[in-house]
């Protein structure tokens, strides 16, 4: 069973002490109450309590006793273009590894396993100075600025968020970010406690352009795909590509291609697997541009490109559903 890694939070020392002079004067020995597990809403897997010692998560993480109601429901974060934390964006060393954040804007896409933290430290002091919310969408990562904005989506499924990046960690050689509880719902990733998750930072001038469809009354480049109930997620494509050695590295998306967004529609172990998705499309006329691409040993299967993230995005909502496809949007 997959656990968190060691967080970077400053924790409160306290010293707990036990009084026994007393003797027992009731003959009915008392049991232990049992560990409260959090309540069930529309959506919402029931997971083990924190502290129960049998959920995807480390030791005494977990959820909440009382999430809020409709946390399905929350949306992306709310982007806008802050000035960076002066203390937060130094070179630093945990566990004798040496961490360089990257600078603002930087071109960052990173693959590799992702993780989410909760109970353990709501409330608690993050990195930035902010105070940790687990039903925020925030998460916390060993490069990217503080505070910054990144697009997380979950390859196994195409769900993706956006989270404000307020928190260092995790220090973890084969994980890359830590996200918040509620992101954690959004992306499908609570169950199982870890998923292969793509990272790209979002620089100023997107952010810039995000506001400004905000405060038009339009709307930010859209998460891939509503957020299905986690119980029910498919199970994981092969991944392409993952954190390697020590240090969690950037992947970048190789294959010839004109520069643009498109959509991935499939990713196989076999050629004939994304040749037939190919052929399947083509009968159905939906009218797409195709290119198939060999990536390592999967073969995947593109849709582009589209001029934004939008337009792929229609693309891929106008998609039959008889196909039941969940395609990622990539930019190139």
């Amino acid at each position: 069973m997959k656990k968190h890694a060691i967080r970077l939070l400053p924790l409160a020392a306290a010293a707990l002490l036990a009084a026994c002079g007393t003797t027992q004067t009731d003959s009915t020995s008392r049991k232990p109450p049992s560990p409260v597990t959090a309540r069930p809403q529309p959506g919402i897997p029931v997971l083990p309590a924190a502290g129960s010692g049998r959920g995807a998560y480390y030791q005494d993480d977990g959820p909440g006793d009382k999430p809020p109601a409709g946390l399905i429901e929350t949306p992306d974060a709310e982007v806008r273009n802050d000035p960076l934390a002066p203390y937060s964006n130094r070179p630093y060393v945990v566990f004798g590894k040496s961490y360089k954040p990257i600078p603002l804007g930087s071109d960052f896409k990173q693959r590799g396993t992702g993780t989410w933290y909760g109970k353990k430290f709501h409330g608690q002091r993050t990195s930035s100075g902010e105070i940790y919310d687990m039903y925020k969408m925030t998460a916390a990562h060993p490069t990217l600025p503080i505070p910054s904005y990144a697009r997380v989506t979950n390859i196994s499924n195409g769900n993706s968020v956006v989270v404000r990046i307020n928190d260092r960690g995790p220090f973890h050689s084969t994980r890359i970010i830590d996200v918040s509880y509620t992101a954690a719902l959004k992306l499908g990733l609570l169950v199982n406690g870890t998923s292969q998750l793509e990272v790209v930072h979002l620089p100023p001038a997107e952010i810039e352009r995000m506001i400004a469809a905000r405060k038009a009354g339009g709307s930010a480049p859209a998460t891939a795909a509503a957020a299905p109930a986690p119980q029910s997620m498919p199970k994981a494509a092969p991944m392409l590509a993952s954190s390697d050695g020590d240090e969690a590295k950037p992947v970048l998306l190789g294959g010839a291609g004109e520069q643009g967004f498109y959509l991935q529609l499939g990713s196989y172990a076999r050629e004939d697997g994304a040749d037939g998705l190919r052929k399947r499309l083509e009968a159905s006329d939906a009218g797409l541009k195709m290119d198939m691409e060999q990536a390592g040993k999967f073969y995947r299967l593109f849709a582009g490109p589209y001029a934004s993230r939008e337009d792929a995005l229609a693309a891929g909502k106008a998609l039959p559903s008889s196909l039941k496809l969940k395609p990622i949007v990539i930019e190139r």
